[in-house]
């Protein structure tokens, strides 16, 4: 993947990445044509364990285990109905954003909800709404989107909703400079006007279990990580360590795959991480992202050390 510029992940051309409480600085009121709100977070609430918010009538708006069952039936939607969703509709995705976890909580991360005539770019899915993610520059931070964002992919699978990746297109210069953070990646979304779900596991076109881990007796964790969609769909991922400390590699792209895949391959790792973690969610598992200094020094051969997760 690489580093902002590749084609979109659920173009028809090229099929890139086909696949809590954090501080709301603003909500502009929604306006269906244009830019409809922006959400800055930084911090997931010390403690809690939220997955979902509550939507504005105090009902619950997914159940984890809604979530969890989606990562295997997913699909990257390509075709949509163009016409807008309703502003509530909008407003409770905008409120639900709020509540996502981050892998990290020290990275500023800000959401802008567009309109198709807020992007631009080759192989753009055309869809009535994308969500836009900017980001502070720091250690982490395209795994940290990928972590997020694919929480509001499932999400939007999960209720009704088709949501694919973009990896090249990107907001019109006017909306890349309302933000002070740069911009890393959109989600297209809407009601979907082809087959939303797979109706079979068998359906995925992915690597063997083995192939992404040589972990033994943690199956149940790690088939939803083999699952997760990618840039390209290369999976350039791989776990060690046992079922209690799960030790995430990438996998290092060579000198001439750099430019094309380096950026989108940090963001594709965070989406198979954030499997994990719902999957650790979904099985009564307490989860906590750590760095292993051990595990940092003994990477697979061609890969580099991206985080632990440890899991009781």
């Amino acid at each position: 993947m690489k580093e902002g510029r590749l084609p979109p992940i659920c173009s028809k051309g090229i099929r890139v990445l086909c696949q809590t409480g954090l501080i709301v600085v603003s909500l502009i009121p929604l306006a269906v044509k244009d830019v409809f709100a922006d959400v800055t977070t930084n911090r997931w609430a010390s403690g809690s364990q939220i997955l979902f918010v509550k939507d504005m009538r105090g009902n619950e708006m997914i159940e984890n285990t809604k979530l969890y069952e989606t990562i295997f039936k997913r699909k990257s939607i390509r075709e949509y109905d163009l016409t807008p969703l309703d502003e509530h509709t909008l407003a409770e995705i905008m409120a639900h954003t709020n509540a996502l976890k981050p892998l990290y909580d020290d990275i500023k991360i800000e959401m802008k909800l567009l309109s198709q005539k807020d992007v631009k770019g080759l192989f753009l899915a055309k869809a009535p709404h994308y969500l836009a993610v900017f980001s502070e520059t720091k250690d982490g931070y395209l795994t940290n989107v990928g972590f997020m964002l694919q929480q509001m992919d499932l999400f939007f699978s999960a209720n009704g909703m088709g949501s694919c990746w973009q990896g090249m297109p990107k907001p019109t210069k006017e909306i890349l400079n309302r933000s002070k953070l740069e911009f890393v990646i959109l989600l297209a979304f809407g009601k979907p006007k082809e087959k939303l779900h797979r109706e079979s596991v068998s359906e995925f076109k992915r690597k063997p279990l083995r192939e992404i881990t040589d972990i033994k007796g943690a199956d149940e964790l790690l088939e939803p990580a083999r699952l997760a969609p990618s840039a390209m769909n290369r999976q350039q991922w791989f776990f060690t360590g046992g079922a209690s400390a799960i030790h995430a590699y990438r996998a290092k792209s060579s000198f001439l795959t750099a430019f094309m895949f380096e950026r989108m391959s940090k963001i594709s790792v965070g989406i198979a991480i954030c499997h994990v973690w719902i999957a650790a969610k979904h099985f009564g598992k307490e989860v906590e992202f750590i760095s292993d200094k051990e595990a940092q020094k003994h990477p697979p051969s061609g890969h580099e050390y991206v985080i632990t997760i440890k899991i009781k």
